[in-house]
């Protein structure tokens, strides 16, 4: 089974090898038919420990890192890091 990826923005840094994402999705109102948006953030493990807040990144699902980190940050070769 392929792993999820999602893209969001980071908000914090603060936290060594880590980083919190927040992830904005659209879903259509079931009745009212207009779109909502959703957010739900992230713990992500940065191994580089590069990402800086405002930053745009694709994390990806990983094994449980710790209680509450499940994702990675991708690192891709358009990014520069």
């Amino acid at each position: 089974m392929p792993k999820r990826v999602l893209q969001g923005t980071v908000t914090s840094d603060a936290a060594e090898k880590t980083v919190t994402v927040l992830v904005e999705r659209r879903i259509k109102h079931p009745v009212y038919k207009k779109y909502v948006l959703r957010s739900k953030k992230y713990l992500a493990h940065d191994e580089r420990n590069t990402t800086k807040v405002g930053a745009i990144v694709r994390i990806q699902e990983c094994r449980p890192l710790s209680k509450r980190k499940r994702w990675e940050v991708l690192y891709d070769g358009a990014a520069g890091s």
